[in-house]
């Protein structure tokens, strides 16, 4: 949908303006504006389908009438409309009735009065509708961030580290089944919510993720998917602190606390040509402090609960790299030891190279090196540019650096964020100096 946008306004001269609040309106607004469509009107890719009309439509009548007011409530004011239009041309008679008596209390408000904020947690409820259990977890997962976190199919590829028409095709399945299976489309009573908590966690996760860390475009930080997955994590918590029936949990607390210290880091991990900075050079006086105090307090809440998991210890090691006035402060002995406990509860192969990485930085290069080969063995990561940029690092570091520059290059070639390109890029130029 980007692209389109892109491709229809990128020729109109003096369309800038107009052009930057549609890309922005996608995508900051997208996914909630489709959570709210989805819960109205019962219906995946009817909602999928009249939000892409509405932008559409945003593309004619936006430089005729101007921008409006509140543009996410016109895009979603907009797509309502088509919904019902569309339900009431379907063709089946008893079909249409159903469809319609089901949405006949539906009142669409005028755009200048709409604000869509007035119900902050519909999105979290919808994910929580959306992870059901007659579904695999991981289409769970892939279907709540394609439908509710506003994330395209190739980020979630890039997620689960699988092709993009792979990820399209399970995509398609999931939604086939919950049709076939006759999955309601609401929020579940109190006492089912719990055995959905694992998978809400981990759309909340990956959320954030593609936002800290985007696997492409222009931007390193989509800082609205950062926001929208804290909110979410507030609300959450809320949620479980508010409803007996609910657990509480220690995990839930754990993932606010690891994605508020990571946060506590955006504004440092950019420079001001837009250049990507790696941990070790960030200038710390920009680390947002009050970020890292509620994050550690977090925590700590959640370690008094007993109830240790993979969040909890992830939050623990961003706490270390919080907490480290200067580079050379930071107790990598420690955050090793958290890896090598993080990769016993989760033995991913991604857990494996960090816990390579901090091996490294505690031990020496050559270390983490021999870490890093294992890791290799299964060819689960050949095509993980972070991989190939860590064990291109830790090779600089040991002064290998016609391997360095081929791991780099080998790098390079698998990430498609432009920033992260540019740092490749610089740091080959820096290892060819010394190939000389």
């Amino acid at each position: 949908m980007t692209q389109k946008v892109s491709c229809v306004t990128c020729h109109v001269s003096g369309m800038t303006d107009l052009h930057q609040t549609i890309e922005t309106t996608f995508r900051q607004e997208s996914g909630r504006v489709l959570a709210g469509l989805i819960g109205r009107f019962r219906d995946f890719d009817l909602a999928e389908d009249v939000l892409q009309d509405a932008f559409m439509t945003a593309l004619e009548r936006w430089p005729l009438d101007g921008i409006p007011r509140n543009p996410a409530a016109w895009i979603t004011t907009t797509a309502q409309r088509r919904a019902l239009d569309r339900l009431r041309r379907r063709q089946s008679y008893s079909h249409k009735q159903a469809l319609l008596f089901s949405v006949a209390d539906l009142k669409i408000s005028d755009e200048s009065a709409l604000e869509i904020d007035n119900i902050p947690d519909e999105r979290l409820k919808l994910i929580f509708t959306c992870c059901h259990p007659a579904l695999s977890v991981e289409a769970q997962i892939a279907l709540t961030l394609r439908t509710l976190g506003g994330l395209s199919t190739a980020e979630i590829a890039h997620a689960f580290m699988v092709a993009e028409t792979t990820m399209a095709q399970r995509l398609v399945r999931a939604k086939r089944k919950i049709k076939a299976a006759g999955i309601p489309y609401r929020v579940p009573p109190l006492p089912l919510l719990g055995e959905r908590l694992d998978a809400v966690l981990a759309v909340l996760y990956l959320i954030f993720n593609e936002g800290y860390s985007a696997s492409s475009g222009e931007q390193l930080i989509r800082s609205d998917l950062c926001a929208e997955a804290i909110r979410l994590g507030r609300v959450l918590l809320g949620l479980l602190a508010a409803e007996p029936a609910l657990p509480h949990s220690a995990e839930a607390s754990g993932l606010l606390a690891l994605m508020l210290l990571h946060d506590s880091r955006r504004e440092a991990r950019i420079s001001a040509d837009g250049q990507l900075i790696l941990l070790e050079d960030q200038d710390r006086t920009r680390w947002d402090e009050a970020k890292i105090a509620e994050g550690l307090a977090i925590l700590e809440e959640a370690l008094h609960m007993h109830q240790p998991g993979p969040y909890q210890i992830q939050a623990a090691i961003s706490g270390l790299h919080a907490q480290a006035k200067r580079p050379a402060d930071t107790d990598w002995p420690q955050i090793a030891v958290l890896y090598s406990k993080l990769h016993r509860l989760n033995p991913s192969p991604v857990i494996a190279l960090n816990q390579a990485v901090a091996v490294g930085m505690a031990h020496g290069p050559r270390h983490g090196l021999k870490l890093l080969a294992k890791c290799a063995q299964d060819g689960a990561l050949d095509n993980y540019h972070l991989f190939h940029a860590a064990r291109a690092d830790l090779l600089r570091r040991d002064g290998c650096w016609q391997a360095a520059y081929l791991a780099y290059e080998r790098a390079l070639s698998l990430t498609d964020n432009q920033v992260e390109q540019a740092f490749l890029q610089r740091r080959l130029q820096e290892v060819a100096a010394n190939l000389d």
